[in-house]
């Protein structure tokens, strides 16, 4: 992943994910939001109602291994709830984007500019069809999805090209002495996009000579650079109002993955689950009424519709967006870090302290340099604390791995 960083929490320095929620304006953004982060923001059906981007922490789920020990566990840079293990997201939700963006229209330069430190994006899209492509309110089914993921993705596209080709007469004289792929790597290296990723943009990009390129071949690396530095997820809101037979359209012909959604209802089952009305946890795809005699019929009636829509597609949407997102397409697994093998502690007697988000593939060398470089540096071993067997620096680690490293003091 990028080299973002927070807070040293516990045993190490934690890569932090930025999931950036990105969409034209009045589809759902901010609701989106604050349903998939439980925090209120400013929601109103006009245009750019986001201005500053909202930041908030969303969270996936894992089973936490505490249960496999039968042992409480001792969270410190996540949560565990009935032995569900909740793993901390950096969530972002950006100004409305219209077409031609990256020219400027709009609130584009601000928009475009605040999505440089996202790893991945959530677009969130109504599919209802009721605003147009300025995020105007029009008649139900008059807006077209399908175009709305389009020009989302053309916008991001040119504003990544745009950043390639300044000054390019220029910089393309230093080819020769440079690799291309490093060159493109230094321009766009503060949009969080390393040399692995341009590698892979430009080997699928079609492009000619390169004293020779001109826009379509910007445009083209571009693309490619998006599909590899930022992986994007649909979420198709206002599903619970939408044409079904458009929603089923919008998922044979999307690029992208595409999540039915209705943030409307995740946000109300979550305000019904405070005021003690339901128990509900996030992401659930049932509910439980706690007294009907506090509800009325009206709301006993929105209650059962919200839970058929649930029935239908295993929950609202927004939770399985995340997930999708996170696990699927960013391909990442879960590890505990533990310095006693035996009962899956730290130094100081905590059970399963520290939960670690990899991308799949990665060793128990890389676990040892993201616990602490030296640990990596000095690495010698490393102990499976589910098999209790030793493991070398190139063992592939697997989802749910709980692993002692043993390393030169």
């Amino acid at each position: 992943m990028p080299g973002r960083k927070t807070i040293v929490q516990g045993t190490g320095e934690v890569v932090k994910i930025i999931v950036g929620i990105v969409g034209k304006p009045n589809v759902g953004k901010s609701t989106f939001f604050s349903a998939i982060t439980k925090t209120v923001v400013e929601i109103a059906n006009y245009p750019f109602t986001t201005i500053k981007p909202n930041l908030g922490t969303a969270y996936v789920r894992k089973p936490c291994p505490h249960t496999f020990i039968g042992k409480s566990c001792n969270p410190r840079n996540s949560i565990c709830l009935d032995g569900t293990r909740m793993i901390p997201i950096s969530v972002m939700d950006v100004a409305g984007l219209v077409p031609e963006a990256h020219k400027g229209k709009g609130l584009g330069n601000k928009f475009l500019d605040d999505l440089r430190n996202a790893d991945a994006l959530i677009h969130v899209v109504d599919v209802s069809g009721l605003t147009d492509k300025e995020g105007n309110m029009v008649g139900k089914g008059f807006g077209n999805p399908m175009e709305d993921i389009e020009f989302i993705e053309n916008e991001i596209s040119y504003w990544l090209s745009d950043i390639i080709s300044r000054n390019w007469k220029k910089i393309s004289r230093r080819i020769g002495n440079e690799k291309i792929e490093d060159i493109i790597s230094e321009m766009v290296s503060g949009l969080g996009i390393d040399e692995r990723m341009v590698s892979d943009a430009m080997s699928r990009a079609s492009f000619g000579p390169v004293d020779q390129w001109d826009e379509d071949d910007f445009l083209s690396i571009g693309r490619e650079l998006l599909k590899t530095s930022k992986p994007m997820i649909i979420a198709a809101n206002k599903a619970d109002i939408a044409d079904s037979e458009i929603l089923r359209e919008l998922m044979k012909r999307s690029p992208y993955p595409v999540i039915p959604v209705s943030a409307d209802y995740e946000l109300g089952l979550i305000k019904a689950a405070r005021a003690g009305l339901i128990k509900y946890i996030p992401g659930d795809n049932n509910f439980t009424i706690v007294e009907k005699s506090r509800l009325s019929e009206q709301q006993l009636k929105a209650l059962e519709k919200i839970r058929e829509f649930m029935k239908m597609n295993n929950g609202t949407g927004v939770q399985n967006v995340l997930e999708k997102l996170i696990f699927d397409i960013l391909k990442m697994i879960t590890v505990y870090p533990v310095e006693d093998e035996t009962h899956w502690t730290d130094k100081n007697g905590n059970v399963l302290p520290d939960v670690f988000l990899m991308r799949n593939g990665s060793t128990a060398l890389d676990l040892a340099f993201r616990v602490h470089t030296d640990i990596g540096k000095n690495f010698i071993r490393a102990i499976d604390a589910k098999k209790k067997v030793v493991v070398g620096k190139d063992y592939v680690l697997n989802d749910q791995d709980v692993i002692k490293i043993v390393a030169k003091t």
